[in-house]
Parts: structure tokens; sequence; C-alpha cells
């Protein structure tokens, strides 16, 4: 059975890696996916991949610190598809390395604007549609705002991603009268081009084994390997779905087992 038949589900940030396996995973489980990204060549390739026929997406190029481009990727969903069911928020601004000692604040701020704001942006865009039928906020957190990585210093997009699970509390409690859920999927390494990219990067740089750059990370996980954008994406549909329609302000950690809590 289809988790997300006949639904419409706003996904943000759509191209290689995450975004894509979302947007595949929504409609391989019968959603209609509408995909927004800042960048046309990416949105229109997912889209070509996953619904070739284009009945079941539709896209549109979207800045989410632009709040007219975040109100216009949720007019045309509901002009397209005549409802939103669900939005995943997938876009974020991960590529500031670094932490307090040589923080550009100004690069912070960007951060923020993405990460949180452009979130709270699009899900404020999409709430018209939402409180008609209820339906589920999906955010994508990280397993950093909990516990800093020793190999990768983040401090901005953890700061930030940590500000969006507490946003998540306040927005679970004041949406959930019109049943609207909310919650964040939290990845922690996770293979996918990003995590792929360091693995290639650290090992060139220490002269070994990109298996052996590998290994030091699984070591550390319960189950004997990474889990992959598609893992994240299939809890995030989960999230999206009525399957879930009593869990809402909870962040599901999907890391195979590195951090439990």
């Amino acid at each position: 059975m289809m988790l997300l038949r006949g639904r419409t589900v706003v996904v943000s940030g759509v191209g290689a890696g995450l975004g894509q396996q979302v947007a595949a995973a929504c409609v391989r489980e019968g959603a209609n996916a509408v995909l927004g990204a800042r960048t046309e060549a990416n949105l229109a390739k997912t889209a070509a991949e996953i619904d070739p026929a284009g009945e079941r997406t539709a896209w549109r190029a979207t800045d989410i610190t632009d709040e007219s481009q975040c109100v216009s990727l949720a007019a045309l969903a509901a002009e397209r598809f005549g409802r939103i069911d669900a939005v995943v928020h997938v876009a974020a601004l991960d590529s500031h390395f670094g932490g307090l000692a040589d923080a550009d604040f100004e690069a912070w701020q960007r951060v923020l604007d993405v990460n949180l704001l452009g979130t709270l942006r699009m899900t404020r865009a999409c709430l018209p549609a939402l409180k008609e039928r209820g339906g589920s906020v999906v955010m994508i957190g990280t397993q950093s705002s909990i516990a800093a990585p020793s190999q990768v210093r983040q401090a901005a997009y953890a700061a930030s991603k940590g500000a969006l699970v507490s946003a998540m509390y306040s927005l679970a409690r004041e949406l959930g009268p019109d049943r609207i859920r909310v919650n964040t999927v939290q990845p922690g390494w996770m293979w996918g081009p990003p995590v792929q990219a360091y693995v290639r990067f650290a090992a060139q740089g220490e002269g070994v084994f990109e298996d052996e750059v590998l290994g030091r990370l699984t070591d550390r996980m319960a189950l004997p390997e990474l889990a992959t954008d598609g893992d994240v994406a299939d809890a995030a549909v989960f999230l999206a779905s009525d399957r879930a329609r009593a869990i809402t302000g909870q962040s599901l950690l999907v890391n195979a087992g590195e951090l439990m809590r």
C-alpha cells in the first residue's frame, strides 16, 4: 500500500542527493511532488527522472530566503494539484565551515536566513492549504546539532538546525489544533554526494584508500554501514504520511545507531 497515494507534497532543496531522493520517494509512494530549488536545471532533471510523463510533478525555481518565491511555490502546488498535504524541507546552506574563534558572523547570518528563517518562510507559505485538511511538516535537521562531530566543524550549520528543532516544538503546539503535525528527521553521517566527497577528499589528503576513511566512520555505528540518502528520505515520507498521524513535535535520528537517545 502506497503511503502517500493521492497526496501532494512540496519538497524544497531538490538537487543531487537527499532532495532528489525525497522527491523520488514521494512519487514512488503515490504522491504528487511539487519541487523547489534555486537551480532550474536540477529541478528539470529530477522531475524527468522520477516522473517521465510529467503527470505527477511540478517545479518552480525557488529561493527560500525570498518570501514571495515561497508563496509562488505553494501557489503552484494548489494550482496544479488542488491541495497541499505535506511539506518536506530539504533546502539548506551547509557549505560554511568553522567554529567560534574564526567565525564570520555575516556568514552565520546567511546560514540562519536559509536554514531557520527560510524553512519558516516556506512553512508559512504552505499553511493556508495545509489548514484545509490538516497535514505534515517535515524538517531535515542534523545529528551535529546534538553531538558535534570531531572530523568536521560546522558550528553555524549545527546552531541553525538546533534552532529549527526548537522552533519545531512551538510550531507543533501552534499548528496542532489544525491537525498539522511538525517533526524533524535528524541524519548523522549519510552516504550520498556530500559524504562521498568528504571520503574522497580525506583519503586523498591522507594518502590512504577510501575504504579506510569509510571504515573509521562505520566503526562508530551500531549497524555496520552508514545510513543513506534513501534511508533518510524514507523516514521523511513516513512522517509525512498518515502512518505517523499521532506523531508531532518529535525528532527521529537516522544514523545507523551512532548516537542513541
